[in-house]
């Protein structure tokens, strides 16, 4: 595993809070070690830290009320959702108290007329879809894991529909915080658009739970597609599959989803997922609107596609097909372990321009190669944005060290071409190195606006920053 950075710990301040806390909430409060270090787990590399204490809060007041006791004592505080970030961002470096949001999974309102809803941060999207779905709603943000929404808001998560609807920034009209003071903000209305004073709403959205905890969500709802059809396309190589990206973007084709599996992926899918895929490079991609529209829209992407040297080129409506398609992406993680029975996929993303794709995707899948690493690539490439998952054997120091190393040569070339270090995993622990590289001395400020809201450093702790 890899070794996270640990913090100074506060050891009188920890036991006092504990002491108080584990008054105030009785059985809501737990201090066993299995129960702790789930809620320190991280699906990658990093070497789990587990907080001292975990709460399961029911209420934002709850919430309000261990933040306050922790501000105290100068504790530290880590929100928890439903554990599936890819950074160490439920990681506890310092110890402290976990904050489980779970319980608070209420959807408080849905106003269909004006397509919004109000929910608590443990909704998880496909709870709230299923909630939405009697009502001819539902809301796009798809990262394939059943996240909270609360998760969603704080890591700033996107997936496979963002190409169409954009990412949580885009779809989050205001948001209820429990501030480092324990004190409950509300950062805006349910109006569509606002000119009233700082944007905090944006500022909330991907600082990680390092400003804050979110407690209520007000989100934007889509109407459900009178049609959706579903293509494939095999390719040779994988520049050919991503020039054909490149120019169905640019022709402004209004994809819901353009999402490519290389070789590899295909063929762990096809074994994964029963399926049988040609197993050369493959697009998937999606297409909402009118039924005469998606039909169209299909058969554009087709003719694009034979430009570029594409084949097998299919596309369907039926319900039952598409499903199987994309929950055959949705499984790519598990898909991809199973190539390497006993391994560690050490998940990782970057992000960049549309135009540098091609070359990006491919010079990452040839380093691999150089590299000795096993990693299939897939990426919703309709925004630029690809994972890379070597399979590692972490007992191999050589191996894992060469996997390290991996990584840190992608975020170096994303960035150097004009990208991000992350598309939308976030930063955490596991890319604090490289957010300098990308954004200079904006960091500095970020560090000033954290210092401001939380000057004892209290919330999530060794994140980002």
């Amino acid at each position: 595993m890899g070794t996270a950075e640990t913090l100074p710990r506060n050891e009188e301040g920890i036991a006092a809070a504990l002491g108080v806390l584990k008054q105030q909430f009785g059985e809501a409060f737990h201090t066993g070690q299995s129960m702790r270090e789930q809620h320190g787990h991280t699906t990658t590399w990093i070497e789990t830290q587990a907080p001292d204490a975990v709460i399961f809060a029911k209420s934002t007041d709850e919430v309000s009320a261990i933040v306050k006791v922790c501000a105290t004592h100068k504790v530290p505080v880590i929100a928890y959702g439903t554990g599936t970030s890819l950074e160490g961002h439920v990681n506890a470096p310092a110890g402290g108290v976990c904050v489980d949001l779970t319980e608070m999974n209420a959807i408080k309102a849905v106003h269909a007329e004006d397509l919004d809803c109000v929910i608590q941060p443990g909704v998880t999207r496909e709870q709230l879809n299923t909630h939405l779905r009697d009502q001819g709603l539902f809301f796009p943000i798809d990262p394939g894991a059943n996240a909270s929404l609360g998760g969603m808001a704080s890591t700033r998560a996107s997936g496979t529909n963002a190409v169409r609807y954009g990412t949580m920034k885009d779809n989050i009209l205001a948001l209820e915080v429990v501030m480092p003071s324990g004190e409950v903000i509300r950062t805006g209305t349910r109006a569509k658009k606002s000119s009233a004073g700082y944007d905090l709403t944006r500022l909330m959205i991907g600082s990680e739970g390092t400003l804050g905890i979110i407690t209520e969500i007000t989100l934007k709802l889509q109407g459900i597609p009178e049609a959706m059809s579903s293509a494939r396309c095999s390719f040779e190589t994988i520049d050919a599959a991503c020039q054909a990206v490149m120019a169905t973007i640019q022709y402004g084709i209004p994809v819901a989803r353009i999402e490519l599996l290389d070789s590899l992926a295909v063929k762990a899918a096809n074994a994964y997922s029963k399926l049988d895929l040609p197993e050369q490079h493959l697009l998937l991609l999606e297409f909402h609107g009118s039924e005469a529209g998606v039909a169209a829209q299909s058969e554009m992407f087709g003719q694009i596609a034979e430009e570029f040297g594409g084949s097998g080129f299919e596309w369907t409506q039926k319900a039952e097909d598409r499903t199987k398609l994309w929950q055959a992406r949705h499984d790519m993680y598990w898909a991809s372990l199973a190539l390497r029975p006993g391994a560690q996929g050490v998940s990782t993303d970057v992000c960049v321009p549309i135009s540098r794709l091609a070359e990006c995707v491919t010079a990452a899948k040839e380093r691999a190669d150089e590299l000795g690493l096993i990693s299939t690539v897939v990426g919703h490439v309709g925004d630029g944005n690809f994972h890379m998952l070597p399979l590692v054997n972490m007992d191999d120091a050589d191996e894992l060290a060469r996997a390290q190393g991996y990584v840190s040569w992608l975020n170096d070339l994303a960035i150097s071409m004009g990208g991000t270090c992350t598309g939308e995993h976030g930063i955490g622990q596991g890319k604090r190195p490289y957010l300098r590289k990308e954004l200079g001395a904006a960091v500095d400020v970020m560090a000033a606006i954290k210092a401001a809201i939380d000057p004892d450093g209290i919330m999530n702790p060794g994140k980002i920053l």
